[in-house]
């Protein structure tokens, strides 16, 4: 039995991947078949979380049941809920509604993360010390720039501008971010901007409680009016959670993680992530094949 107190996670999992091909969520890059979110769960099991909630698409159900779910079923609760695209699309409508989805199923604070993504265990053990101390506040894990780079193409990061007591004042999307000695951005005018690798980004690791599901109703629905035709149009977390605090309806505290983020967004990252989760290996941080 789920506890009444301890918290769920929730992964977003429901994405094509357009720029990588395939349904690279269920790619493997430990020794042993290991896809990222194995990781992922297996650092919230050891940090308290007693329920995953995996939002997917019906079409890839069977596959992600057999691959993840499987694996995972006899340690903790497991969930499934579904985000379609609907209404003639694509894509489905992005990650604040992915999250809208699994209102029905999460009864306790949660945090929400990326299947795609490799966190670090600091980052799990980050949000459920927040959790566990009882703060009515939200909570998102940032990440130093230059621990979330790709050498094998441009990325798209949320900089968080945080105020003097470690809150979170806004995001900055910066959407063509390249490696170099530190980093920089070029914008669709082709503007410059130099970047010292140091900048706070935001990851789509976040922690929330339940009731933080009625504004996003809110917030979805007033999306869905503003956006009738438009078949590419997504609804993204980072852009509600901005409004929610210039709004003044929620303050969102900024846990700052050391730890290196890995992501498959090129092929061409598989081969670096998987030799990654090996020196983590090799430096104990995993075991061989996870239990």
């Amino acid at each position: 039995m789920t506890s009444t107190t301890s918290p769920t996670l929730l992964v977003m999992a429901a994405g094509l991947g357009s720029r990588y091909g395939g349904i690279k969520q269920l790619d493997p890059v430990g020794p042993t078949g290991e896809t990222i979110i194995d990781y992922s769960i297996y650092d919230a099991i050891r940090a308290g979380f007693a329920k995953v909630v995996f939002v997917i698409r019906k079409d890839i159900e069977p596959a992600f049941r057999k691959t993840v779910g499987a694996r995972f079923s006899s340690r903790i609760a497991v969930d499934y809920v579904f985000q379609e695209p609907g209404r003639g699309r694509t894509k489905p409508w992005g990650t604040a509604h992915a999250v809208l989805v699994a209102a029905e199923a999460i009864q306790t604070p949660f945090a929400v993360i990326n299947a795609d993504d490799f966190y670090g265990a600091h980052s799990f053990r980050l949000l459920a010390q927040h959790f566990s101390s009882g703060s009515p506040v939200d909570a998102m894990v940032a990440y130093p720039l230059r621990n979330t780079l790709s050498p094998f193409g441009t990325v798209s990061r949320g900089i968080c501008e945080v105020d003097s007591v470690g809150f979170l004042c806004g995001i900055r999307e910066l959407t063509r971010i390249a490696a170099d000695d530190h980093a920089h951005n070029t914008d669709p005018d082709g503007q410059v901007t130099q970047l010292t690798g140091d900048e706070l980004v935001s990851m789509n690791i976040w922690g929330f409680t339940p009731a933080i599901f009625p504004e996003l109703q809110e917030y979805f629905a007033r999306f869905l009016a503003e956006h009738p035709n438009d078949l590419t149009a997504e609804a993204f977390l980072p852009s509600f959670v901005d409004e929610q605090i210039a709004a003044g309806r929620a303050r969102v505290r900024v846990l700052q993680t050391l730890d290196r983020w890995f992501g498959i967004t090129y092929r061409e990252d598989l081969p670096r992530v998987a030799a990654s989760i090996r020196a983590l290996i090799a430096d104990g941080i995993y075991p061989e094949r996870l239990a």
